[in-house]
């Protein structure tokens, strides 16, 4: 694969050094605002998005750094009366006692009886932030960066979501966690190896960096992973989001990311250059997610960038590919909790899976890209079919 890739770019330094100096204007920029305090983080409110009164200047910031804070997304109120329903959900099911340990170890457990993470998909606080017309306003907003049309193609529908069920985090005050290292999620290996992947790739696979537009939804809901270990999804996600259910300081452990949308060029170049073995692929394994690292990728790590502080009911987004982690935290002052709810827009690809999850839905099952645990089967007050809106059955590919 290295021999096919490097014969198709040709001078493989020469395309390396322009994605290099491309970036490093994008991380000087970054590092000069942080040093003067700022946060890099482009933030509107949801009026704003509701009110279709975002600035143009706030809309170019979004699509260069590749993530936004959504302030006021719901309520305070709203999200605090979530948070407490989690708690009552799983305090009613006698969660502790069911708890058999994690069934996977991508995001790392506490030393508590509980976990950080918490297998659970049907509580009524998620399927009701899921199913809400503000969270279909903000998915719909966020679709629109990216270009629908290309290659003779329509990508996906923008004002269509599908629902992705995924967990929450209930993170204590007192915990100490080594949080998670930067990354990139959906899929590792797959991006050198599979044929749709290499025609998302296709201007970097040419050597013409300059036509590479990570905001181009080209093939990727053609896209398909490997099947099992910690990093298969799914559905194509144009964003991955969560939702804060507190408020939450941006010194206590949150998400950083590395806001270069096209840093992913310099991802999948870096492990062609001669100082890298032949059958390596700078960190990558099968299975695992796309690891980044100061041995490999130190210049994109000057890029670094913390979530601000938040209040409960404001919610996060980055781009699908934006290297992404957790920062350490110990003896965390407060809560830290959020769902996690992406955005998963109107392809097939998408609907087949949202359909899947229905089935899952109705039987209290884990959705099929998580582990088989099913604590939720026989749990009372499992949000029901019955009570899904509009959007909702929408989200579940029901027309």
């Amino acid at each position: 694969m290295k021999v096919k890739w490097r014969e198709s770019i040709g001078d493989v330094p020469a395309l390396m050094a322009t994605i290099m100096a491309d970036l490093e204007n994008e991380i000087e920029d970054i590092e000069r605002s942080q040093a003067q305090g700022k946060s890099v983080w482009p933030e509107i409110t949801y009026e704003q998005i509701h009110r279709q009164t975002v600035p143009e200047s706030i809309t170019a910031l979004i699509k260069k750094r590749g993530c936004a804070v959504i302030r006021g997304h719901f309520s305070p109120e709203q999200a605090q009366q979530w948070d407490e329903a989690l708690v009552e959900y799983v305090d009613r099911n006698d969660f502790d006692n069911q708890y058999r340990g994690p069934g996977d170890d991508f995001f790392g457990t506490l030393s508590a009886s509980r976990p950080e993470i918490f297998p659970i998909y049907w509580s009524s606080s998620q399927m009701e932030a899921r199913q809400s017309h503000r969270m279909h306003e903000v998915q719909h907003f966020l679709n629109g960066f990216w270009k629908v049309e290309s290659e003779g193609r329509r990508w996906f529908d923008p004002t269509v979501s599908y629902i992705y069920p995924d967990r929450v985090r209930r993170r204590p005050p007192g915990t100490t966690s080594n949080g998670l290292g930067p990354h990139t999620d959906s899929g590792a290996l797959e991006r050198w190896l599979l044929p749709a992947y290499q025609q998302v790739f296709r201007h970097i696979l040419a050597g013409q960096y300059e036509l590479y537009d990570p905001w181009d939804a080209a093939y990727r809901p053609d896209v398909n992973e490997y099947e099992g270990g910690t990093t298969k999804c799914s559905a194509f996600r144009t964003f991955q989001g969560w939702t804060a259910l507190c408020d939450i300081k941006h010194d206590q452990g949150v998400l950083f990311t590395i806001p270069l949308p096209a840093a992913m060029a310099y991802l999948l170049v870096r492990p062609l250059l001669e100082d890298v073995a032949e059958d390596e692929l700078c960190g990558v394994s099968p299975r695992r997610v796309l690891p980044v690292d100061e041995k490999w990728h130190s210049l994109l790590l000057r890029a670094k960038a913390l979530i601000p502080d938040l209040t409960a009911g404001d919610s996060v987004w980055w781009h699908c590919d934006l290297i992404h982690g957790v920062a350490p935290v110990k003896n965390q002052q407060g809560w830290g909790n959020v769902m996690y709810i992406p955005a998963a827009p109107g392809c097939e690809k998408n609907r087949r899976y949202a359909q899947q999850c229905a089935e899952n839905f109705k039987k209290g099952r884990s959705p099929d890209d998580f582990p088989e645990e099913h604590y939720e089967a026989n749990w009372q007050g499992r949000f029901q079919w019955e009570e899904l809106s509009e959007f909702g059955k929408e989200g579940f590919g029901e027309v």
